[in-house]
C-alpha cells in the first residue's frame, strides 16, 4: 500500500488494537494508529464517533 493510511480503533477493543498494530508494522506508507479512549468497536459511546470524525477530517485535510 502506498496511500497514507489512518487506523482508528477504540481503547476497549484489545483484539482489534493488536490487529491494527500488526498491520501498521507492515505498512511502508505514511501511517498512524489512533486509539479513541473509552470507545468500543462501533464507537457507540457518547462523543467517541465525533472523535473519530475529527481524526479523519484532520487526516484527510493533511493528505488530500
Amino acid at each position: 500500500m502506498t496511500a497514507p493510511t489512518l487506523l482508528v480503533v477504540g481503547s476497549q477493543d484489545p483484539v482489534v488494537i493488536d490487529l491494527n498494530r500488526r498491520a501498521l508494522a507492515h505498512l511502508a506508507c505514511e501511517a498512524r494508529l489512533e486509539i479513541v479512549a473509552g470507545a468500543t468497536h462501533l464507537f457507540e459511546e457518547p462523543g467517541t464517533l465525533e472523535q473519530v470524525a475529527a481524526l479523519a477530517t484532520a487526516w484527510f485535510r493533511r493528505w488530500l
